[in-house]
């Protein structure tokens, strides 16, 4: 369904990026944020997916201002290889290639993005810095960064079996945004059958059909309540 693009970055590199379109009028447009495995094959089927869904999507390949075509698998050394890839990408950068990536999709009308592990946290960082509404997935370096103000709404989603993020940061988030939450501009939902990257559906072990089917309908009313005409 989709195609690789290149789009422009603000520091005049151009990184690689999948997008896909949906097949009528777009409600919307969204940004995926990948986890720390570059743009692999499930990248691309949440891109996919939320194309079927009738948004523009985009997943723009962050690995590419380090190496070119980063596709790692969920193995020990995918795993390695992509923590060291992630360490040479900072926020700051991640969050201006999410900026690039949200304006060559602009044509699809209001923008959100949605992110996982790492990506979770450039999502949260996205609603941070460029008011864009954002759905984060267990972003376990969330907790740096949430004392910083929102600009726009935000959708949580954590396994409570999650070993990388315990209760108290989960608990954290509930507490720094009680407002937001009371409000109606911050949702936080636990599952409790499932563990980290409990979204991704590969055979891995990490996967709760149960927990990803009630997120992803979470995720997919969010923007349809902040992105739809």
């Amino acid at each position: 369904m989709g195609t690789h693009i290149q789009i422009a970055t603000s520091r005049t590199q151009c990184i690689g990026a999948y997008v896909a379109r949906p097949a009528g009028q777009p409600r919307g447009g969204i940004v995926v944020v990948q986890e720390i495995f570059g743009v692999n094959a499930w990248v691309r089927s949440v891109v996919d997916r939320f194309a079927a869904q009738g948004y523009g999507a985009i997943a723009p390949a962050f690995f590419d201002h380090v190496e070119s075509g980063v596709e790692l698998d969920y193995g020990k050394a995918g795993f390695e290889r992509g923590r060291s890839l992630v360490a040479e990408i900072s926020f700051d950068r991640a969050v201006e290639d999410v900026a690039a990536a949200a304006q060559s999709i602009s044509s699809s009308g209001r923008i959100g993005v949605v992110g996982y592990c790492w990506g979770g946290t450039i999502a949260l960082l996205s609603a941070i810095r460029l008011g864009l509404p954002a759905v984060s997935y267990y972003g376990a370096r969330n907790v740096q960064v949430i004392d910083q103000p929102l600009a726009a709404p935000v959708q949580f989603h954590f396994g409570e079996r999650d070993e990388s993020i315990p209760a108290a940061a989960v608990a954290r988030h509930r507490e720094r945004y009680a407002d937001e939450i009371a409000a109606g501009t911050v949702e936080v939902f636990g599952y409790a059958d499932a563990g980290h990257a409990f979204d991704r559906d590969v055979d891995d072990g990490h996967f709760s059909a149960v927990a990803s089917a009630t997120a992803r309908a979470r995720t997919l009313a969010f923007f349809d309540r902040h992105l739809g005409a």
